[in-house]
């Protein structure tokens, strides 16, 4: 771990980490396990990192074509034998993608879109957001969900579950105003009882309720939206009743 830290790590730390509002999604990049090493130097000889710059590249410009940034975007590519997660935000113009053999391009580019969107939104409303709720989480990751189908609408890999499905959602209510982060993250991705990343679907879904009554409200201004005013206002529970 120590030669991971001073080889890897401490080189690109201040670019791809520090000073990022969510240190614990580095996590998974900052503790890799030392006997991992080996898979990853593997993965990373088969990266095409021409290919990989220019997608990336692409869709960073695409998406702040919806809504413009006023950081510059840093994105470090690490290769990750060890975890289902595609990319995370460390914090705001801080995206890490974990490259892994099953990664392909409309993938990448999906991914960025909605990594950017977090990125953008903790640049400008971070600082005046409350704690977050578990509501308030599903909907971070709706926006951001919605956002990824804005700039590329023709690319599906996360399902989105169209009917209301009363069962699931009364496992999920009463938790809604609930300041639980582990809560949140067991909803977003799914299990116990709840689909594949059923709180990705149900974010999305909630934001789709709001445009649906809100059509001429545009990325920027529905992205600035407390997530309280988006589900009340796109009466949810309407499709519960």
């Amino acid at each position: 771990m120590e030669i991971y830290n001073e080889e890897v790590i401490k080189p690109i730390y201040s670019v791809c980490f520090e000073n990022g509002e969510y240190p614990n999604m580095a996590e998974e990049v900052l503790n890799v396990a030392p006997d991992l090493l080996t898979e990853n130097q593997l993965l990373s000889e088969k990266i095409n990192r021409k290919v990989i710059e220019n997608i990336i590249k692409e869709a960073l410009l695409k998406s702040s074509d919806f809504i413009p940034s006023g950081n510059e975007t840093t994105v470090c590519v690490f290769p990750a034998t060890n975890t289902n997660t595609l990319m995370t935000t460390v914090g705001a113009g801080k995206i890490i993608v974990l490259y892994n053999k099953y990664y392909n391009e409309d993938v990448l580019r999906s991914s960025m879109a909605h990594e950017y969107h977090h990125s953008v939104w903790t640049e400008k409303y971070l600082r005046n957001a409350p704690s977050f709720t578990v509501l308030d989480s599903l909907i971070f990751e709706g926006k951001a969900f919605m956002f990824e189908k804005l700039v590329y609408p023709n690319i599906y890999y996360v399902p989105i579950y169209s009917t209301y499905n009363k069962y699931y959602w009364s496992k999920i209510v009463v938790d809604l105003e609930k300041h639980d982060l582990n809560r949140s993250y067991e909803i977003i991705l799914g299990g116990n009882g709840l689909p594949n990343r059923y709180g990705y679907s149900e974010g999305y879904k909630m934001v789709k309720s709001y445009l649906d009554l809100h059509p001429n409200v545009t990325p920027e201004e529905w992205t600035a939206l407390s997530a309280k005013e988006i589900f009340e206002k796109g009466n949810y529970l309407e499709n519960y009743k």
